[in-house]
C-alpha cells in the first residue's frame, strides 16, 4: 500500500466565493415524544478541517448524524451545506450534494466481492439504467474508468489484495475500510464518519487513521463521532462535544479535554487529572 495520500484524484477545490463552514446547522430540534434527542442551537464544521464529535452514550451524537443526513426527521431547525439548504432533504439528495456517511456497522454488500461492492458505490453510471445497459459502447468506457478507480482507493485503504473476495469474509476492521473506500468512490465534500474505530483491531485502527489523516491533504473536510479520546486527540482540529442532546463545549482538544464541563458530563475526573498534567496520555 503507498505511502502517499496523493494516489487517486482529489475532488475539485472549493469555488472562492464558497463559505468559511462547509457545515452550518442552527436551532436544530429532533424529539422522541417526551424525549428530546437533539436540542442544538449552533454548529458549525470548518471547510478542510478534522472534527471530532464527542459526548456520553444517549447524548444525541448518531441521532443529530442522521438527522443532518436525511436519515432522521427533523421537528425544526436549519442547515446549510456548502452554502445550500438540506433540511428536509431525503438522504439520497443529501449524499449527492456531497455529504456522504459512514455507519457503525458496516453495510456491504456481502454476496459482492469486495471490488464490485466498490463499484457499485460510483455515481452517474450510465451502465445502470436499462436501455443504456443494452448499448455497450455507451458505458463500456465509464466502467473501465470505475473499476480502475475502484482498484486505486483500495490500493489506498489497504485491501487490494482483497479485491476479488467476497465482502462478507472480511473481519471488521476490514469491512470499515471497505466502507471508507465505498464513501470515497463517491467524490465526497464532507464525509460523515459514525464510530470509524469501533470494534476495530489496534492495528487497523492505526491503518483506519492514516487514510482519515490522509484525506486532508486531498482537501476533504471530515467529522466524525468517536469513543475512543487518544482517537480524537491525535487526528482532530477541533472537537464538540453534545450531552443529553445539547453541545456544552467545543474547541481544540486540549481546550476540550481539560473542560471542566466536559471532564464532570463525559471525560470524569480521573481523565481531567490526566490531561491537566504535562505527562499525561490525553493529549499529546
Amino acid at each position: 500500500m503507498s505511502d502517499d495520500a496523493a494516489t487517486f484524484s482529489a475532488p475539485p477545490g472549493p469555488a472562492p466565493s464558497a463559505p468559511a463552514n462547509i457545515l452550518e446547522a442552527h436551532a436544530v430540534r429532533r424529539a422522541f415524544g417526551g424525549l428530546v434527542a437533539v436540542d442544538v442551537e449552533r454548529f458549525a464544521v470548518p471547510r478542510g478541517e478534522i472534527v471530532g464529535l464527542i459526548g456520553p452514550n444517549g447524548a444525541g451524537k448518531t441521532t443529530f448524524f442522521n438527522v443532518l443526513t436525511g436519515f432522521e426527521r427533523a421537528d425544526a431547525g436549519e442547515w446549510t451545506f456548502d452554502g445550500r439548504s438540506l433540511a428536509g432533504k431525503a438522504s439520497y439528495r443529501i449524499a449527492r450534494a456531497g455529504m456522504v456517511r459512514t455507519f457503525q456497522i458496516p453495510k456491504a454488500l456481502s454476496k459482492m466481492t469486495v471490488l464490485d461492492n466498490m463499484k457499485l458505490a460510483a455515481p452517474h453510471q450510465r451502465g445502470e439504467h436499462f436501455f443504456a445497459a443494452l448499448v455497450r459502447p455507451s458505458w463500456h468506457a465509464q466502467d473501465r474508468e470505475v473499476e480502475e478507480r475502484a482498484h486505486e482507493l483500495l490500493d489506498w485503504v489497504g485491501l487490494a489484495d482483497k479485491r476479488s473476495d467476497y465482502a462478507g469474509t472480511l473481519s471488521g476492521g476490514q469491512r470499515k475500510l471497505l466502507e471508507l473506500g465505498r464513501s470515497l468512490m463517491t467524490d465526497p465534500k464532507l464525509l460523515m464518519l459514525d464510530e470509524p474505530t469501533a470494534g476495530v483491531s489496534p492495528s487497523l485502527t492505526e491503518q483506519l487513521l492514516e487514510r482519515i489523516r490522509g484525506l486532508q491533504a486531498l482537501g476533504l473536510t471530515v467529522l466524525f463521532v468517536e469513543h475512543d479520546m487518544d482517537v480524537v486527540t491525535t487526528i482532530s482540529d477541533r472537537v464538540v462535544c453534545m450531552a443529553e442532546g445539547q453541545i456544552i463545549a467545543e474547541g481544540t482538544p486540549r481546550e476540550v479535554v481539560s473542560n471542566p464541563i466536559v471532564i464532570d458530563a463525559y471525560l470524569g475526573t480521573q481523565h481531567g487529572s490526566a490531561a491537566s498534567t504535562p505527562t499525561g496520555g490525553a493529549v499529546s
